[in-house]
């Protein structure tokens, strides 16, 4: 499939990791009981916002919950040059938005599962206690 996980851009792996994290809320509001669509895309939106995504990851980086390798991923991530400009966030909010993504699109596809069910359920605890 993939190569080298390590080589890929951080868009790509942003790119991935957006869809993994978005599939992980929808199930996670799933398992809760939430059924009506209009309501869970509302509590959707709530955990997979660029500022909920850039929140969990700048208190990740403040914590220190992360490995070397995962802080490298997040700044490459941060620094990416998507060439489009943000509607209703700020460019940095986007930008960790964009790395929290690259963080866990790297995970799936390095199939680091453990490591990768770890950070999706620490991003939705963090984000419901938040809310």
């Amino acid at each position: 499939m993939v190569s080298d996980v390590k080589q890929m851009k951080s868009l790509a792996l942003a790119y991935i990791g957006d869809a993994i994290y978005e599939v992980h809320v929808r199930e996670h509001l799933l398992q809760t009981g939430q059924v009506k669509p209009n309501q869970l895309h509302q509590k959707a939106i709530m955990f997979v916002s660029g500022k909920a995504q850039a929140d969990v990851i700048l208190h990740w980086l403040e914590m220190g919950d992360l490995t070397n390798e995962e802080e490298r991923i997040v700044a490459r991530g941060r620094n990416a040059k998507s060439g489009s400009i943000p509607k209703n966030t700020s460019v940095q909010t986007y930008r960790y938005s964009t790395a929290f993504e690259a963080l866990i699109g790297y995970h799936h596809l390095a199939k680091n599962q453990d490591r990768l069910t770890e950070l999706l359920q620490k991003a939705v605890q963090f984000t419901e206690r938040r809310n």
